[in-house]
Order: C-alpha cells, then structure tokens, then sequence
C-alpha cells in the first residue's frame, strides 16, 4: 500500500474548493502551495498543481501559463514516480487533457494555429487513456474543441 502524498492530498482540497465555487480561494491554496514546491521541485507535484492551478484562474492568459507549466512539468515525470504517487495509469495518458486544455485557452485567445496543433497532439494521445469515464470526459472535450475552431471538426 502507498502511503498518503501530503501535497497530492492539499491539491485535491484545493480542486475540491474550485468545485465548490470557492476559486479565489483555491487559488491562495494553489499559490502557498506552488512556494513550497518550486519552480524545480517535484515534477508530479508541479503538473497537478499547475494543470489544476489553470482551472481556477479567471484571465485566459493566466490559464495558459499555468497549463504550459503542467505540460513542462509533465515531461519531466517517470511512470515510476506517478505509481508511486498511487497514479494507476501510465504518464502518457496525462497528455490528451493537458493539450486539450492548452487547445482550447490559445482557441479563447484567438490562436487558432496553435489550438490546432495541441488538438492534433491530444488526439494522438488519446490510446493512452482508460477506456472509463474520464477517458470519454476527454475524448468528448477534444471533439467539442474541433467544432469550435473555425472550419469545424473536420479542419
């Protein structure tokens, strides 16, 4: 049995806030948190953080630095170090959400170029992902990305 992660367990509080409605104060979480960590702490610490920091934010621009920070960080960690973080599946399924994500905060801003091309990398990625809900949660938003570019899905 893996023991308790302390700062796994402080980001889900954290996005429970956001689900709640209380994103300022997820935020202030999310932020103390981000200090403690560092900007070269833990890479597993430093994507769930970032990917859930980006949720919360209210500016798209302030959305799309934390998601970039959630795919460097992403690209730092080993299938080794999410099992032992009590992640069942491989590191490969975190990046169809994490581009789906950066698709659609550069679609809000006008980038369509880029909101494409992490459209097409989320969609490559998506065999890594669990054939359960959050997999067809994912899937399902990549879809809804295609159609709200211009030229729609099939662009």
């Amino acid at each position: 049995m893996t023991e308790v992660d302390a700062t796994m367990a402080r980001i889900g509080e954290g996005i429970g806030l956001g689900h709640s409605g209380d994103r300022a104060a997820a935020r202030r979480l999310f932020a103390d948190l981000w200090e403690e960590i560092g900007d070269d702490g833990d890479a597993l610490h430093r994507c769930a953080l970032a990917h859930s920091m980006a949720d919360v934010q209210d500016d798209v621009r302030e959305e799309l630095a934390w998601d970039l920070r959630a795919l460097e960080a992403a690209d730092r960690i080993t299938d080794e170090r999410a099992r032992h973080a009590g992640v069942t599946s491989p590191v490969s399924a975190f990046y169809p959400s994490l581009h789906l994500n950066l698709g659609e905060a550069y679609r809000k801003l006008g980038d369509v170029d880029r909101a494409r091309d992490h459209l097409r990398r989320g969609r490559a990625a998506v065999g890594a992902l669990p054939d359960d809900g959050y997999g067809q949660m994912i899937k399902g938003g990549l879809d809804r990305l295609a159609e709200r570019l211009p030229g729609g899905p099939a662009a």
